[in-house]
């Protein structure tokens, strides 16, 4: 009898932390994590995620539905924008559930890295202008995971001189 017959390898003591290693280290969602965590708002629009990432619409669309499915993120609607042509409506953002699970393996100590990334990177003004469109708010409990004080950037500066 192999393992998968018996089921012991989905089973055992470390079977959450592999599929959540799984998860988090595909190349794709790996850096739309990394883009969503650097984004000013923690939303982004499938735009904003494609031109980021430099994937594919496919690529990326295809890691957030398997993202989305984990519960490890959401599709947040701001109707407001819908059926407006130059405004994206639909924005994609971590969970309570997914904020969890980077608080568990330290990926928001961080978020002051990515903001810094995210901010120095050079963008379209189609990409400026999807970022600058209103979107929804986040759940309470996720907006305040994912604030840290906007200080934070500067302290490697300061640590360097």
């Amino acid at each position: 009898m192999s393992e998968s017959d018996t089921g012991a390898a989905d089973s055992g003591p470390f079977a959450e932390q592999q599929r959540i290693f799984k998860l988090l280290s595909q190349d794709t969602r790996h850096l739309i994590i990394q883009e969503l965590l650097g984004h000013p708002t923690h939303l982004m629009s499938l735009a904003e995620l494609e031109y980021m990432v430099g994937k594919s619409q496919a690529a990326v669309k295809d890691q957030l539905e398997t993202l989305i499915d984990a519960g490890f993120l959401a599709q947040y609607t701001y109707e407001p924008s819908e059926g407006k042509r130059d405004l994206p409506s639909q924005f994609y953002g971590f969970t309570e559930h997914g904020v969890e699970i980077l608080y568990d393996y330290k990926y928001l100590r961080g978020l002051p890295v990515a903001r810094a990334l995210y901010e120095n990177t050079r963008k379209t003004e189609k990409i400026k202008r999807h970022e600058a469109a209103p979107r929804p708010e986040l759940p309470t409990a996720v907006a305040d995971a994912l604030t840290f004080e906007e200080s934070d950037l500067e302290i490697s500066d300061e640590t360097t001189d």
